[in-house]
């Protein structure tokens, strides 16, 4: 069932999966930065009146479900949450000893498809990813501790 929103001449439902890496896939995504991201991407979001519905954090590749009203293009949106991010880590962890630099954490580009009739397998999917990076975390976990 899909669920309508509304601006003050429309009704609208427009969903996108979007995928974007870091720089050169170094997986940076980790520790400390993974723990903020998440939140920094949905404040940004919503600064464009969009929102992340199903949204992870992969060790080198970001997975998220944006609904973005159609007053905005989908390059503005995503545009807006890759260089305000961008800027959020080099001033949040620039101090530490990371690879990157202000506005170069993302790589140009990203992979975006509407949603539509699969909506609940690309939430699935999303939501697949979070179950297998558990699993790979695990099994690290399990190879440290038994030499």
């Amino acid at each position: 069932m899909t669920n309508y929103r509304s601006l003050n001449h429309s009704k609208w439902a427009c969903q996108y999966h979007v995928v974007f890496i870091p720089k050169y896939r170094k997986k940076a995504i980790y520790g400390e930065l993974r723990r903020y991201l998440g939140e920094v991407f949905r404040r940004l979001a919503r600064q464009r009146e969009s929102e992340v519905e199903e949204g992870h954090l992969m060790a080198d590749h970001v997975h998220m479900m944006l609904s973005i009203p159609p007053k905005y293009a989908v390059a503005q949106v995503i545009g807006y949450i890759k260089g305000k991010s961008a800027i959020y880590i080099a001033r949040e962890f620039a101090g530490r000893s990371r690879s990157f630099v202000g506005q170069h954490f993302w790589a140009r580009g990203y992979f975006v498809s509407t949603l539509g009739r699969d909506e609940r397998a690309v939430r699935a999917y999303i939501r697949a990813q979070e179950v297998e990076d558990r699993r790979q975390e695990q099994l690290r976990l399990d190879a440290r501790s038994h030499p």
